[in-house]
């Protein structure tokens, strides 16, 4: 039986996020996104993802802030393995200038249309340069839910985790806008990656994620 294989996508990203990654071998399921209630913590709201996940021992693979839920949903059930794509794996790694501005609340400051609509801040933010880029950036970001999105920001700003399950293998781009490079310990290295690579370098992600794979699988 295939291995499963849990998706969990990023913010202003959905199931599209992922449609280069070659995972044909395996049962590859995509978390959905649930709409978070009021003052919901990010610990409680990976509880609720629980639901969505059938069975033991998955993969999980998690892209920027899907990585951090991934770290979440595995301190309630045991993993195989945690891939992060873009992501961060414990507070630390998250850019202190988040951490000041969420508690701030800069979100209900800045004018947060800007980010569900594809422009030159969205480009210049995920590293969308080309014209095929921007084409594939674009879908995403206008399905983009501001409530979710306004949420999210918070929750990433004051994410407290300082667990790491010790499963994790992290993959990481140089030129990374949203999470920079020098913030995190990554254990793959793409040099000049952005922070929508899973789509543009697609072929060094999926030569990482087989070899990494492989080696649960096995």
């Amino acid at each position: 039986m295939p291995k499963h294989i849990y998706l969990f996508s990023g913010l202003c990203a959905d199931e599209r996020a992922f449609q280069k990654l070659e995972l044909e071998d395996y049962q590859v399921i995509h978390i959905q996104w649930i709409r978070p209630e009021k003052d919901e913590s990010i610990e409680l709201y990976a509880k609720r993802l629980l639901d969505q996940i059938l069975t033991s021992n998955p993969v999980l693979i998690g892209l920027s802030f899907g990585g951090l839920m991934a770290v979440e949903i595995s301190k309630h059930i045991t993993t195989e393995k945690i891939i992060l794509i873009s992501s961060a794996k414990t507070r630390k790694e998250i850019p202190l200038p988040y951490r000041i501005m969420g508690k701030i609340r800069i979100q209900n400051i800045l004018p947060l249309q800007l980010l569900i609509h594809p422009n030159f801040v969205t480009n210049f933010i995920f590293g969308a340069h080309t014209k095929e880029d921007k084409k594939l950036l674009g879908p995403m970001i206008e399905h983009t839910d501001l409530h979710f999105l306004k949420w999210a920001m918070v929750n990433v700003a004051n994410w407290k985790n300082g667990f790491n399950p010790g499963n994790i293998t992290h993959i990481h781009g140089t030129a990374d806008r949203v999470l920079p490079y020098r913030n995190v310990k990554c254990d793959y290295t793409i040099q000049d990656g952005g922070h929508m690579m899973v789509l543009n370098r697609a072929h060094e992600v999926n030569k990482i994620l087989h070899e990494v794979i492989k080696e649960v699988v096995e």
